[in-house]
C-alpha cells in the first residue's frame, strides 16, 4: 500500500499544479444482515428500512458529525409508485461545526416530560413567532390515521427577509391530514388554502413517541433563522424529528448525507469529497457504523459473499458550478469516454454480476447509440473552441450514453447529472460512473476510486489519450468478459499509470478478481494445473413487467452461466478435455476457453423450450492413448467442481447428448454455447 501513499500524493499535486478542484462522491449501498422481506430484494421500500436508515443516520452523526442536524426529506419520485421515495439528510457546516445547536442532542437524562403537550407546543409557535416578528395563527388538524396524534399547521413564509404569517380559515370538517402516509406536512388540505398566500406551512406534530416538525420550503438563511429559533425554545424537550425540503443551494452551502431507499439496498449519498483521502476516510466511517446497526455491504448468496446488488456509483465533478474541471475541457472528457471504452475491465470487473446491454451500466457500444454517432460526437467536442461548453457537453452526449430503452440514467458513464434541464437535479457537472458495486472491504472501494482518479489525471495530458473507438464487435462480449482477460486488461490500465508515475499497487485490485471470479475447479498434478472459475454473461432483457419493485425493476433471464477453463502449457500437452462426452479443444495455448450453459428453469425465460444443461460432467483425458485422469461433475455453480466416480458420471450424461457430435463455437470468439 505504500506505492498507493504516494501516488495518492502525486495525484493531488498535478491537480494543484493544472488548476483543477476535481470532486468525487459516491453512492454505496447496504443490505441488513439477514436480508429478507421484497425491500431488501427489488422493491424499494418496506417496513423495515426506514428504521435501519435512521439507525445509520444517527451512528454516522455520532461517529462523523456529532452535533449535524437530521431532516427526513421527500426524495424522487418514479413512474408507478404512488409517493417519492424518502431520503434522510444529514447537514453541517462547511467547516464540520453543527449549523444549529440542539442542546438536548444525546441528552437522555430529559425523560420525565421530554415529549411537549398540545399547550407547550401552542406555546413554541408563538415564542417563535416572537422572535421572527411576526404573529402566527396556528391550525390544529386530526390524522385519520392516528387519533392520538396532535397536530398543528402553520401558514408561514419569507420573502427577502420579511416573514409573514396568515389565518388558514379551514371549515371544521376539513381539518384533517390525507390518508396517504408520511409526515403531516406531505397530507395538508391545501386545496383549499388561501388563494392570495404562498403554500408554505410549518407543521408541529407529537404523539406518545416523540415529536416532529415539518419545515415549509424557505431560502437557506431563513430556514436556519427558524431551526435556531424552534432550538432555543424547545431545549427542555427530546430533539424533534425533522422534515422538509432542503433550500436549493444547500449541497454547495452545506456538508450533506444522504440515506435513501432504493430497489432492495439502502443507498448512502456520502458529502462532495474534495480529495482522495476524503473519500477513503467516509467509505472507512460507513462500514463500522453499518457494521455497528446490523448492516453490511454485502450479501450472502449461493453459499458464498455477493454483491448487495444495488451498486456503489462513483461520481466526479467540482466544488460548484463556476469551477467545475470538466465545463471548459471537453477534449480531456472525451479522452475519458475513449479511455474507458478501450479497457472492458473498467466496466466489467468492479460490477456486479449483472452486465452488458441489460444491465443498470451498459458502456456506450452497448447503449443505444451507434458506433459512427458515438465517433462523430466526440470528434466534434474534442475540437470545441476554449471556453465554457457545459450545454454542448450535455445536449450532445446525454442523448448518446444511454440503453437500448433511451434512459440516460442507465450508462457506464451517465451524464444524466452533468448539465440536463430536463430535470431539478441535472445541472450539476457531475460525471456518475455507475459500473462499480458496493464491495465488502471498503480498502477495495477507496483503491478503485483511486483507480479512477488517477486515470482522470493522466489523461489531463493529450499524448495519452486514445485517437478514436476501439472496434471490439463480437470479442466484446466473449473474450472480454473473462476472468483471465479482464485481468490481463487491467495490467495495461496499471502499467499506463506507472508510465506516468502514478504505480498503484495490484493486491487489491488482484483481490477483487479473485472474490469477483470464484474458482470452481483448481486440479494440479504432474500433469500440469487446470482452473476453472466463474465467468460473466450478459443476461438478457425480457419484455414482462414485474408485480413487485414497479417500473424501477425489469425482468432479465438469469439462467445463463459462464465458466472459464484455463491451464498451464504442460497441462495442455499432456492433456485434453471432454465436456459431456464431447470434446473440449484448446483454442490456442495463450487463449483461454469458456464454456456457457443453462444453470436453472425460469418462468418466463429466453429459449423456454430448451433444457437445464446440468449436471455437466468435465473429464480429463490422456493426449497419449484418452484414458481418463480425472472426473469431474458440475450440480450448482455455487458448489463448483466436485470429483466424482467417472462411471457414475457417464451414466448421468448418457442420452441427453450425442457423444459423437463436436461442440459448437460462437463464431469469432472462444465462447462454447451447450445450447446450441
Amino acid at each position: 500500500m505504500a506505492a498507493n501513499t504516494a501516488t495518492t500524493a502525486v495525484v493531488e499535486q498535478r491537480l494543484r499544479d493544472a488548476g483543477i478542484q476535481l470532486t468525487m462522491g459516491g453512492e454505496p449501498t447496504l443490505v441488513p444482515l439477514h436480508p429478507d422481506g421484497a425491500e431488501w430484494n427489488v422493491s424499494a421500500d418496506g417496513p423495515t428500512k426506514l428504521t435501519y436508515a435512521r439507525a445509520l443516520a444517527g451512528e454516522l452523526r455520532r461517529r462523523a458529525w456529532p452535533g449535524s442536524s437530521l431532516i427526513h426529506c421527500p426524495g424522487k419520485r418514479y413512474d408507478g409508485e404512488v409517493n417519492p421515495r424518502w431520503v434522510l439528510r444529514l447537514i453541517t457546516g462547511l467547516d464540520g461545526q453543527p449549523l444549529v445547536h440542539w442542546p438536548q442532542h444525546g441528552n437522555t437524562s430529559n425523560t420525565s416530560n421530554a415529549i411537549p403537550s398540545q399547550q407547550q407546543l401552542l406555546d413554541l409557535i408563538h415564542a417563535v413567532g416572537a422572535d421572527l416578528r411576526c404573529p402566527l395563527h396556528p391550525l390544529p388538524l386530526r390524522d385519520p390515521l392516528q387519533s392520538d396524534r396532535q397536530i398543528w399547521a402553520v401558514p408561514l413564509s419569507c420573502d427577502q427577509g420579511l416573514w409573514r404569517g396568515v389565518p388558514w380559515p379551514l371549515p371544521e370538517p376539513l381539518r384533517q391530514l390525507t390518508q396517504a402516509p408520511g409526515p403531516a406536512g406531505l397530507r395538508l388540505p391545501l386545496e383549499h388554502f388561501p388563494d392570495d398566500a404562498l403554500r408554505q406551512v410549518l407543521t408541529l406534530e407529537s404523539d406518545p413517541e416523540g415529536w416532529t416538525i415539518f419545515l415549509p420550503p424557505l431560502e437557506r438563511e431563513p430556514l436556519l433563522l427558524l431551526l435556531r429559533s424552534i432550538a432555543r425554545h424547545s431545549q427542555t424537550w427530546s430533539e424533534p424529528e425533522l422534515s422538509g425540503v432542503l433550500p436549493w443551494d444547500a449541497m454547495t452551502q452545506w456538508q450533506v448525507l444522504g440515506i435513501t431507499a432504493d430497489p432492495g439496498v439502502l443507498e448512502v449519498n456520502l458529502p462532495v469529497c474534495h480529495t482522495w483521502q476524503d473519500y477513503a476516510d467516509w467509505m472507512h466511517c460507513l462500514e463500522q457504523a453499518a457494521t455497528h446497526v446490523g448492516l453490511r455491504s454485502w450479501r450472502f448468496r449461493n453459499n458464498r459473499q455477493e454483491s448487495t446488488g444495488g451498486g456503489n456509483h462513483l461520481l466526479l465533478g467540482g466544488p460548484n458550478l463556476d469551477d467545475n474541471p470538466f465545463f471548459s475541457r471537453p477534449a480531456w472528457l472525451v479522452g475519458l469516454l475513449r479511455y474507458w471504452q478501450h479497457h472492458p475491465s473498467l466496466a466489467y470487473l468492479f460490477n456486479g454480476r449483472s452486465v452488458g446491454p441489460a444491465s443498470q451500466s451498459p458502456r456506450p457500444d452497448e447503449g443505444s447509440a451507434n458506433r459512427l454517432d458515438l465517433q462523430l460526437a466526440l470528434h466534434t467536442l474534442e475540437r470545441l473552441p476554449d471556453g465554457d461548453q457545459r450545454v454542448a457537453i450535455g445536449e450532445t452526449l446525454r442523448h448518446l450514453h444511454a440503453d437500448r430503452s433511451g434512459n440516460t440514467h442507465r450508462s457506464e458513464i451517465s451524464l444524466d447529472k452533468f448539465w440536463n434541464p430536463a430535470w431539478s437535479a441535472g445541472c450539476q457537472g457531475l460525471l456518475e460512473f455507475r459500473a462499480i458495486e458496493t464491495l465488502p472491504d471498503h480498502h477495495w472501494s477507496s483503491a478503485v476510486a483511486l483507480l479512477f482518479r488517477a486515470l482522470a489525471v493522466r489523461l489531463l495530458e493529450p499524448h495519452t489519450r486514445p485517437v478514436d473507438f476501439h472496434p471490439w464487435g463480437e470479442s466484446l462480449h466473449d473474450r472480454a468478459l473473462l476472468p483471465s482477460e479482464l485481468w490481463r486488461d487491467l495490467e495495461t490500465v496499471l502499467a499506463d499509470l506507472t508510465r506516468s508515475g502514478l504505480t498503484l499497487d495490484q493486491q487489491p485490485f488482484r483481490a477483487i478478481w479473485d472474490w469477483r471470479f470464484p474458482v470452481l475447479l483448481h486440479w494440479c498434478s504432474d500433469q500440469g494445473q487446470l482452473w476453472v472459475r466463474q465467468a460473466l454473461e450478459p443476461w438478457p432483457l425480457l419484455c414482462d413487467t414485474p408485480v413487485e419493485g414497479g417500473s424501477t425493476s425489469r425482468f432479465v433471464d438469469s439462467s445463463l452461466r459462464r465458466f472459464e477453463v484455463t491451464a498451464d502449457q504442460t497441462l495442455q500437452k499432456n492433456c485434453h478435455l471432454v465436456l459431456q462426452g464431447r470434446a473440449l479443444p484448446w483454442p490456442h495455448p495463450e487463449q483461454p476457453l469458456a464454456v456457457r450453459y443453462r444453470e436453472e428453469a425460469l418462468f418466463p425465460c429466453l429459449h423456454p423450450c430448451l433444457p437445464t444443461d446440468l449436471p455437466l460432467c468435465l473429464e480429463l483425458r490422456s493426449q497419449i492413448d484418452d484414458a481418463p485422469i480425472a472426473v469431474w461433475h458440475l450440480a450448482t455453480e455455487s458448489e463448483g467442481f466436485l470429483a466424482s466416480d467417472s462411471s457414475q458420471i457417464k451414466t448421468m450424461a448418457a442420452g441427453r447428448i450425442d457423444r459423437a457430435s463436436p461442440l459448437p463455437s460462437v463464431r469469432g470468439g472462444c465462447t462454447l454455447d451447450l445450447r446450441l
